[in-house]
């Protein structure tokens, strides 16, 4: 039996973190899906890694899954695992994904759907959509516990917490530290993926208005100091 390596923990209050090791080639990334607990009893998930045992059983103890959703078009190799253990959850992806996983029925996507178009969650989870990043992401604010989540439109690496229980320490000397707001790699990283920067900017600013205090990355470890200081320190070389 494979040893159970995925790290568990609640961030803040109705917000629970599944960090588990994952790797881009030789870089240690981490990876991680993020669930929250709403007003209604049932959960919201970012789902963004394979649905283990130990995962399955902490959502089934937080309540039923009622949406199952993509933070960005590179982040669905595990969305049908999760459709089919949560068949009733409503699955809300994005721009390219219907294309690319044809045997999955969308309940929604962002950048297909009209603007402004709500999927139920959105009283407790604002949401910003960048038309202007290659992988089309998404960034979720969970207003009651002030906690921005994302995949790909910042990365905090080392990634600790996701090797925790690997015996690793998820970092490569002066690599993987470099990929963290203000490391000399970020910009590089970050740069890639702005295809629109016009676009770009207005999605930034909107995440910059938000009032959060935390950020949960799918890469690295969560920003629990100075998140907004940290988004503004990432995107000021890219963005001005």
């Amino acid at each position: 039996m494979s040893k159970d390596t995925t790290v568990i923990r609640e961030v803040a209050p109705g917000v629970t973190i599944f960090s588990v090791p994952f790797k881009r080639g030789f870089l240690p990334l981490g990876g991680r899906s993020t669930a929250v607990k709403l007003s209604d009893g049932g959960v919201w998930l970012l789902a963004s890694h394979a649905l283990d045992a130990s995962t399955r059983a902490a959502l089934d103890a937080l309540g039923p899954v009622h949406y199952v959703v993509s933070c960005d078009n590179a982040h669905s190799l595990f969305l049908s695992q999760y459709k089919d253990a949560y068949p009733e959850a409503k699955l809300i992806g994005v721009s390219g994904h219907e294309e690319k996983l044809k045997s999955l029925k969308f309940d929604g996507v962002y950048g297909k759907d009209a603007e402004g178009t709500t999927y139920g969650y959105e009283d407790e989870i604002h949401v910003v959509y960048f038309p202007g990043h290659a992988q089309k992401d998404v960034a979720f604010f969970h207003v009651a516990s002030k906690t921005l989540i994302e995949a790909d439109l910042l990365f905090n690496l080392p990634a600790r917490e996701s090797f925790s229980k690997t015996g690793s320490s998820g970092s490569i000397p002066l690599l993987t530290a470099s990929i963290a707001p203000g490391g000399f790699m970020h910009k590089t990283v970050l740069g890639g993926f702005i295809k629109d920067k016009a676009s770009y900017r207005t999605s930034y600013d909107k995440v910059l208005a938000l009032d959060f205090a935390r950020i949960v990355p799918c890469h690295g470890d969560v920003i629990e100091k100075d998140a907004k200081a940290k988004w503004q320190e990432a995107y000021k070389p890219l963005l001005g």
